[in-house]
């Protein structure tokens, strides 16, 4: 029945029984569906002057599995109402060739360019095998090493809210102890993107010989890691900054997280909801 509901409709359904930040959030969303499509729990709770804790209880006191759910019930409204997320592609307007924002402009209209080319070029069915996999390990190690840390950093958190049994290598001199930890039935995701670091090469061949499944996030297939790994997902980099940016990384690996989120609802939504009895209990999060 609920899977039914558009998210205008389950909002009127559960709308006396939310609390009064709730009800401001669920009224900021209806009004602004395509800018809620694109904005984090944080963003929107700033812009409604609620936490952003309240926000993710919103998505559990309408019945969802939580924010990502939510979002995506949004996008779904949007359909039902023949509407389309915003068009960047005129966002920036670099015409004038002495606008002090053009260094900015070129840099963001190439991240939407990596983005585009990443959907094009992106192999589907490695990506949800590399789902598949995560899901069904009983341990997941990752790794990432300088540049690339950042990343590893962040996915390890956001994995360890969606389920257990997930850690982070922060260093290689403490890969071996955290490695010994692991099974056959265990997986290793390892970020390795130019400079390609020794250390990242060495835990590749590591985790293959003793036979833990190795997914690789890296720039191009024959990287060093990406050539022996049992799954490897590409994405180029965006060097226009002159620098390395980790945007399209967290893209890709944020596409991963998306899959979790499918294909796992009822374990998700029970972890959620005891962190957040956790967060709640021993007030973690400014309310």
């Amino acid at each position: 029945m609920m899977e039914t509901l558009t998210f205008e409709n389950l909002v009127k359904e559960k709308f006396n029984s939310l609390s009064a930040g709730q009800k401001k959030v669920a009224e900021y969303l209806l009004q602004n569906l395509e800018e809620a499509v694109f904005s984090t729990a944080f963003q929107i709770g700033r812009k409604v002057d609620v936490s952003e804790t309240t926000v993710i209880r919103l998505s559990y006191a309408l019945g969802l599995g939580g924010f990502s759910d939510m979002q995506e019930k949004i996008k779904r409204q949007l359909l039902s109402n023949n509407q389309q997320p915003p068009n960047f592609n005129n966002s920036a307007n670099s015409n004038d060739k002495n606008d002090k924002n053009a260094p900015f402009s070129k840099v963001i209209e190439n991240e939407i360019n990596i983005l585009r080319s990443m959907l094009q070029q992106l192999n589907m069915k490695d990506l949800w095998k590399a789902v598949d996999t995560l899901i069904n390990a009983d341990r997941i190690l990752i790794v990432g090493f300088r540049a690339s840390y950042a990343a590893a950093h962040w996915f390890s958190y956001t994995l360890s809210t969606l389920r257990e049994g997930v850690s982070l290598c922060p260093s290689t001199d403490e890969f071996h102890e955290k490695f010994c930890d692991l099974t056959e039935q265990s997986a290793v995701l390892l970020i390795s993107f130019p400079r390609y670091t020794k250390e990242s090469l060495h835990i590749a061949k590591c985790t293959k010989k003793q036979g833990v499944q190795l997914i690789s996030v890296t720039d191009r297939m024959l990287s060093p890691v990406g050539r022996i790994s049992d799954i490897t997902l590409t994405t180029e980099e965006n060097a226009e900054s002159g620098s390395n940016s980790i945007s399209s990384i967290i893209s890709l690996l944020d596409l991963v997280i998306t899959g979790i989120n499918a294909k796992d609802k009822a374990r998700i939504q029970s972890r959620q909801k005891k962190l957040e009895e956790l967060y709640s209990g021993y007030e973690v999060f400014i309310e």
